[in-house]
């Protein structure tokens, strides 16, 4: 693996959690809303990540320090975004404007405990692959002044 492929493999990585932090806060935003039916009401919703192999990312790279093992992952890609199937939380709210003729209210599947953890969690992790970044460009810099003596 080259030095300048950890780029590549950082900014998927980062491309990934910036998806992953706008499903969280589309979670959030709608954690609260009321429906008056199960099929209109909103549902918590999760990315789906997958390992991008070396072989797909780089299939023209070889050559001396580039061999890699067939298993080896050079990155993340976002297979899609699923909704929960969990049960939605159905209130007795007979007042409420979205009330069905039963009195009830229907609100979204959210945990915003949940939701938040997975915030600070997608958070560090774009922040480790800009850290991941920031270190891959020092070694480079750092390999340019070689031979500056």
């Amino acid at each position: 693996m080259s030095l300048g492929s950890i780029f590549d493999i950082a900014g998927s990585g980062m491309t990934a959690q910036s998806l992953r932090l706008n499903t969280t806060a589309s979670n959030i935003a709608n954690a609260e809303t009321a429906s008056s039916s199960t099929d209109t009401t909103y549902r918590a919703r999760k990315p789906v990540f997958s390992a991008i192999q070396q072989s797909m990312m780089n299939p023209t790279q070889q050559g001396f320090g580039t061999e890699i093992s067939d298993n080896a992952s050079a990155g993340v890609r976002v297979e899609g975004i699923v909704e929960s199937d969990a049960e939605l939380q159905m209130r007795y709210e007979p007042d409420h404007p979205a009330a069905n003729e039963d009195g009830y209210v229907y609100y979204p599947n959210v945990n915003v405990v949940e939701e938040m953890a997975d915030m600070m969690s997608s958070s560090r992790s774009f922040q480790m692959n800009v850290d991941t970044m920031n270190t891959a460009k020092s070694m480079m810099q750092r390999i340019l002044t070689l031979g500056q003596q």
